[in-house]
This record gives structure tokens, C-alpha cells and sequence, in this order.
């Protein structure tokens, strides 16, 4: 795999494009001298708060309700350790290498920015690890978004300290065993350094990123898909006219708009059937409305993104340090809840939701004789064949099981350690879930490629549009021509492929150029 090499992370100048190198492949990093000048400066305002024998919260104290209870000097080294260990409760399958590393990364990115009052020696304990792809082992469940991701960031913070599990070349070791094997020391946390490290929304947006980035590619995927379901319809591409969608204004939808008229332009297909040949005079809404519905969803991907952009460059962890006149002071705040993120997740769910959504009627539309104009079930001698017929079941049950996936998480809440902690914002599952309902949104844009290929396939003696021309032959080189009633369950899966590798979209960058509008 391909490690992208020494790259500088200038504090609260993550951009998409990095965040989305960072999650798709090894990279490695250094930060910048300035970034150590603040870091050792907020270390000194830490030394220097315990020197006056100041209370601070987190740093000479217990933890949520037990916030009161003041920690002798000689305890503050104990007292992180056992935070930490105490806190490392998560369940489940591990968190994906590419999810952990945009952990670590904005975990660094944000104790960088030097109002943690961490040490180097811990700045440069997570850059080791991701520059020697040593991933710890975090476990997928555990965190309600409140107090930041306490759980799953505690599992992080083991893996610096020698303890618990990692991964190294996809075989689980001990983390001390990884550590050695790479001539690095385990890290013995300081005061305030155990909450720095897991009081932080880092988890909870590193899964909503990855989601973000999923409706992103699915988004492009089923506008190219979308039109050839129009030219293989015989659709009209009038609801197109850019007049209609400017009249209206949203960004979303006139530059959806726009891919479609590029994407149909030039079709045979499309010819054959215009003027006074085409007696349609308004297609289903599947066909019609995608501008409306995919623009939308383009502009609540855009809205999420910039709320993720936000939290992925910001400092989430408490208490925070900071100089006054008379000195350094701590101040608890509660920059860990993770509420933003909740909402941008649940805002993405509403998208992948839409997006199958639309997606599997225009499958439904295909399949049917009398709106498609096509062969029934999409198969010669249907009958004796049965065709796509029960692919189509299958993009609705999906499509109809991300409706009840994407219920929002964000409304719900549960009240923790000892009702201290009262409200939550479960953001860490808002932004799980997103995953599963994107293999789901994947699956049924896959059936749809097939179908509508199929579709096009059909159309004897005339050729599809240059751009969806590429987009067939893709098809064609994983999947042929369904003449008769054969396996199909590896077809979808190959198509699903197809939609998932970016390998349809990466031929019309200019598609959507200006589609996001956070970089």
C-alpha cells in the first residue's frame, strides 16, 4: 500500500483532501517548531498551576462527580494511569486503520494547537505510531459522545503507554511487543495528560468523516447512474433546462442539474425520442425530480461537511488552559460534547437514505414493462426467466431498511456518571451507523448500474452518450450481458464494487467541481 510521505500538520489546517488521504491510506507526519513552542508553553501553565498548589479540574482532582476530591502531588501520575485503564471499557469489532488514523491525526492536530498543557513526549508518542502504522486496537462501541469519547480514546491512550492491543501489518500484538519492535518507549502519562488524550470528540468525527466521505462517492456514483436509468427509459432530459433550477436557487439542485446535461448529452438514445416521436409528456419523478431530491441531499452533504471541517481542526478536550494576567489558569467548559457532530450525522443518514431511496425506484421503474418501455423484468423471455425481479426486492428491502436506520440519534440521550454527566449526544453511534447504511446505498445503486445497463443494452443500434458509454463499458468489463436467468447475488456484488472503488466517478472530475463547497 501506498504511504503518503512527510507531510506537515500545521495545526487547524485540515483540509478534506488530507482528511481524506488520511483515511484511505498510511501516511506519515511531523509538526511544525511552532506547534512545539505552544505545546511546551501550555505544559509550563500545567507545572506552574500545580506549583501554586492551585485546585484545577482533571489535573489535581478526580473525575466527573468525583470533581471535588483533591489528588496529593506524588498521586498525579497514578491518578492518569488509572483513568485510563478504568476508562478502557469499549466492546465490539475494532475500529477500521483508516477510522484509527483520523483519530490519531486530529487527536495530534488538537493537542498541537497548545491549550492542553500535554508534553512533546506525548505529541510525539501518536505521531510515532502513525508514522510506523502501529494501529491500537479501539473497539467500535462504547462512547455516548459525552463526555467526549471517553472509551474508545482510552484504548488509544493504551497503546502509548504499552499496554493493551495493536495492530501492525493486520496481526494483532501486544502493544508493548509493537512498541519494542519499533525502538519506541512506552509513555508515562503526567498530570492532565490521561484527559487531554480521551476527552475529545476525535472518535465520534472520524466516523461521521468517513460517512461524509461514503455519501460523497455515493452521491456521484448515482448521478452517473441516475442518467444512464434516464437514456435506458427513453427519459426526457427537459426537467434539465438550466432556467428551471436557477428560478429556484439552490445550489445543490443547479449543479446536479448540470451533471445530468453533461452526462446525457450526445446520447443516440436520447435522439431517437425527441419532439414529436416522444409522446411522454412528464416522466415518473425518479427520472424527473433528480435535481429536486439529489440536489438537496448535495446541500445537507455540504452543510454536514462544513460542520466536520469545523470539528475535525478544533480543541474538544477539558479543561482547557489559558493565561491571564496573573497567570495560568484551568478552565472547564464542555467543548467533549459532541452535539455538532450528532446532528451532521444525522443529516447524512437523511442523504444515504435518500439516495437508495431514489435509487430503488428507478430500478422499480426499469423492471416495469408499461413505464419503462423495456422487456419485462429486464430479460428476454420473461417467464421462463425471471430477470431482475427479485434484484429489485432486494434494493427494497435496504432502501426500506435505512429508512428505520437513519432515525435520529441525536434525540435521544442518557444521563451518566451519576447524573454529572445528564445529557449526551450518542454522536459516536449517529456516526457509526452511517457505514452500514452505505454498503446498503451501494447495494441498491449497484442493482440499479445493472439494470440500467441492462436497459441500455436494449436499445439496438444506439449509443448512449459518450461519458455513460465509459460508465457501461466499466460495467461490462466486471458483468455481462444478463441474457438469461443465471447466479446473480456476484453480479451486485461486483457492481456494488464498482460504486464503493470510485471507479465510475473518477473519469468526470469536472462533473463536480463545483459541488462542495467546504475543500
Amino acid at each position: 500500500m501506498t504511504i503518503i510521505q512527510n507531510l506537515i500538520l500545521n495545526p487547524r489546517q485540515l483540509s478534506f483532501e488530507m482528511l481524506r488521504g488520511i483515511y484511505d491510506q498510511p501516511v506519515t507526519f511531523s509538526l511544525p517548531d511552532s506547534a512545539y513552542d505552544a505545546i511546551d508553553a501550555s505544559h509550563e501553565d500545567v507545572r506552574t498551576i500545580i506549583a501554586h498548589d492551585k485546585s484545577a479540574y482533571g489535573i489535581n482532582t478526580g473525575f466527573g462527580l468525583l470533581a471535588k476530591t483533591r489528588i496529593n502531588d506524588d498521586q498525579l501520575e497514578l491518578l492518569q494511569r488509572n483513568l485510563i485503564v478504568s476508562h478502557s471499557v469499549g466492546t465490539g469489532e475494532p475500529l477500521p486503520d483508516g477510522v484509527v488514523r483520523l483519530i490519531m491525526v486530529m487527536k495530534v492536530a488538537s493537542l498541537a494547537q497548545g491549550v492542553s498543557g500535554v508534553r512533546r513526549v506525548v505529541v510525539d508518542g501518536l505521531l510515532a505510531l502513525i508514522n510506523h502504522q502501529i494501529t491500537p486496537h479501539i473497539p467500535v462501541k462504547g462512547s455516548v459522545g459525552a463526555s467526549g469519547d471517553l472509551a474508545p480514546l482510552s484504548h488509544m491512550t493504551l497503546a502509548l503507554m504499552g499496554e493493551g492491543e495493536v495492530y501492525v501489518d493486520g496481526q494483532c500484538v501486544p502493544a508493548a511487543d509493537a512498541l519494542a519492535q519499533h525502538g519506541l518507549e512506552p509513555i508515562t502519562l503526567a498530570a492532565k495528560e490521561g484527559l487531554a488524550l480521551i476527552n475529545g470528540t476525535q472518535v465520534s468525527t472520524a466516523l461521521a468523516l468517513r460517512g461524509y466521505f461514503l455519501a460523497r462517492d455515493l452521491l456521484e456514483s448515482a448521478t452517473i447512474v441516475g442518467s444512464m436509468s434516464i437514456d435506458a427509459a427513453k427519459g426526457s432530459d427537459a426537467p434539465f433546462d438550466a432556467r428551471i433550477h436557477e428560478v429556484r436557487g439552490h445550489h445543490g439542485q443547479i449543479e446536479i442539474a448540470k451533471a445530468l446535461r453533461g452526462l446525457i448529452k450526445g446520447s443516440d438514445i436520447r435522439a431517437s425520442h425527441q419532439g414529436e416521436q416522444d409522446d411522454r409528456v412528464q416522466d415518473p419523478y425518479c427520472l424527473r425530480c433528480q435535481p429536486q431530491v439529489m440536489g438537496a441531499c448535495l446541500d445537507i452533504i455540504n452543510q454536514a461537511g462544513q460542520t466536520l471541517l469545523i470539528e475535525a481542526n478544533a480543541v474538544t478536550d477539558n479543561p482547557l488552559i489559558f493565561s491571564n494576567d496573573d497567570g495560568p489558569i484551568a478552565i472547564s467548559g464542555g467543548n467533549f460534547h459532541a452535539e455538532p457532530v450528532a446532528f451532521a450525522a444525522d443529516i447524512l443518514a437523511l442523504a444515504i437514505a435518500e439516495i437508495g431511496a431514489m435509487s430503488e425506484r428507478r430500478v422499480a421503474l426499469l423492471i416495469d414493462a408499461t413505464l419503462s418501455g423495456l422487456p419485462p423484468f429486464l430479460v428476454d423471455n420473461a417467464g421462463l426467466n425471471s430477470g431482475f425481479m427479485i434484484a429489485h426486492v432486494t434494493a427494497a428491502a435496504l432502501a426500506s431498511e435505512n429508512k428505520s436506520i437513519a432515525h435520529p440519534g441525536s434525540v435521544d440521550s442518557i444521563p451518566t456518571s451519576a447524573n454529572q454527566e445528564d445529557h449526551v449526544s450518542m454522536a459516536t453511534y449517529c456516526a457509526r451507523r452511517l457505514y452500514e447504511m452505505a454498503q446498503n446505498t451501494a447495494t441498491i445503486i449497484g442493482i440499479e448500474l445493472l439494470a440500467a445497463g441492462q436497459g441500455i443494452d436494449f436499445h439496438h443500434g444506439l449509443d448512449t452518450s459518450k461519458p455513460l458509454t465509459t460508465a457501461h463499458q466499466l460495467l461490462r468489463e466486471q458483468v455481462t450481458f444478463y441474457d438469461k436467468d443465471r447466479y446473480l447475488a456476484p453480479d451486485i456484488e461486483a457492481a456494488k464494487q464498482l460504486i464503493l472503488s470510485r471507479s465510475l466517478t473518477e473519469y468526470w472530475q469536472e462533473m463536480r467541481n463545483d459541488w462542495y463547497l467546504s475543500k
